[in-house]
């Protein structure tokens, strides 16, 4: 049975006993340690270290954590409140930043749970630091409490027993969240409610219109663009960006890709991926750099094609290009596009590690990303401009409207256009980027 209250006595000027409900003391606690680290107390001087000790002193009656994935929402909000939950994600943009900011002060307001941003430059390293946590059997007391996750990463998760459970469809706000193949498979790894959604994504071109007004439209075209003098460059694997665009390649240009969609070690990889290094081995002499200098990111790309070095840049969030000419990063004559066939497109999710130290805070957390309230601002690139995962059929009127009024500007891909086509299998990525850094790297 979960613990209801927590009592403690000897610690007291009185020597008297001290019981609280878990959320009120949760709720102290919490309020006590932002006071010493913001300097308010004094943990030197004689109350302010009695106060402390009494307080630290109860935790060890307490529970790492009392909730299950299936528990009750009113008890997940009576455990979550207080906890701090250290959410590990990607930290290299200011705009996510900021958004991650406004969400944890709302989320501190509206729950008494404090969200830490753990900036990440690869999440794959804090995949790797959970593998070794799970070999040495720490099963509790994790560091990690919420990840920022999707693909290859998942899906190493998930086959390492790392998890913490089916928590993501028991959130009030799932009920929102629309139904797409991206959402139900993570780069063809069935999510089985293990991770939930945060936004939609697919990668799209950026072009200027100054330099290259009608920009290629397939590989086959990009590669007639670059070697008459047009300028184009991708981030070496494995950069996010451009393993991407080594599998956007695959998919259209194999006539075998119909493996794609199950593991690598099921399909014959040489052949698969034959008209891929045919292609690379004819593009890369042409690129920005001659295939020996690499951008480091699709970031990077934009900041070339701000520089006037390439005429096109990628990202992977269709609204990228409003957002940065609304910050001046961009200049307002470039437009996004994608390939007529179609861009490899997914879902980006976030989850909760096996031994988690917050599990019941990062469900509050994972469920207030999906709120309308923080979809709607995480849509406006004004703020970030990554795309919803609601269902718009599922929203009340006003939040409908709040999403119809978005301005993306004339900078984005028109919401709803453009063909997504399906991630491959998570096991491709790494054997891809395997394969390109035998071949190219510096």
């Amino acid at each position: 049975m979960p613990v209801r209250s927590v009592c403690t006595r000897r610690l007291t000027p009185a020597g008297v006993s001290i019981c609280l409900p878990v959320p009120t003391f949760m709720t102290y606690l919490h309020r006590l340690l932002h006071a010493f680290s913001r300097s308010r107390l004094d943990p030197t001087r004689g109350s302010g270290w009695a106060t402390l000790c009494l307080l630290l002193s109860l935790t060890a009656s307490l529970p790492a954590s009392a909730v299950e994935p299936d528990s009750s929402w009113e008890d997940v909000l009576a455990e979550a409140r207080g906890q701090t939950v250290w959410f590990n994600a990607w930290g290299g943009s200011d705009r996510i930043n900021a958004y991650l900011s406004w969400a944890a002060e709302r989320i501190e307001e509206e729950h008494g749970v404090i969200l830490e941003h753990v900036k990440v430059g690869d999440i794959a390293e804090i995949v790797a630091q959970l593998d070794a946590a799970r070999a040495a059997g720490q099963d509790s007391d994790g560091r990690v409490d919420l990840m920022w996750v999707n693909g290859e990463n998942f899906a190493a998760l998930k086959n390492g027993d790392m998890l913490w459970g089916a928590f993501a469809e028991l959130l009030p706000n799932s009920g929102l969240v629309k139904t797409s193949p991206s959402i139900e498979f993570d780069f063809s790894v069935a999510v089985e409610g293990l991770e939930s959604p945060w936004g939609g994504a697919q990668l799209v071109f950026i072009n200027d219109m100054a330099t290259a007004p009608e920009p290629p439209r397939s590989a086959e075209q990009l590669l007639d663009f670059v070697k008459s003098g047009g300028r184009f460059a991708y981030p070496a694997p494995p950069a996010f960006h451009g393993t991407t665009f080594l599998k956007q390649l695959v998919h259209e240009l194999s006539d075998q890709r119909e493996a794609l969609a199950a593991p690598v070690e099921q399909a014959d990889f040489d052949a698969v991926t034959a008209s891929l290094w045919a292609y690379l081995d004819e593009l890369h002499p042409s690129l920005r750099g001659g295939g020996r200098t690499w951008p480091v990111s699709g970031e990077a790309t934009l900041q070339l094609l701000d520089d006037g070095e390439v005429d096109i840049a990628l990202s992977f969030n269709p609204n990228e290009a409003s957002a940065a000419v609304r910050s001046g990063q961009l200049p307002e004559s470039v437009r996004t596009y994608v390939f007529d066939e179609g861009t490899i497109g997914n879902t980006h999710f976030v989850t909760i590690p096996w031994n988690a130290s917050a599990a019941a805070g990062a469900m509050v957390v994972a469920d207030f990303f999906l709120s309308p309230e923080a979809q709607i601002r995480k849509a406006d690139p004004a703020f970030w401009g990554d795309p919803t995962v609601l269902d718009f059929s599922a929203l009340d009127a006003d939040d409908k409207a709040a999403f119809d009024a978005i301005d993306l500007g004339p900078w984005a891909l028109p919401i709803g256009s453009g063909e997504s086509l399906p991630e491959p299998h998570a096991s491709w990525a790494a054997a891809l980027e395997a394969a390109w850094l035998t071949r190219y790297a510096p």
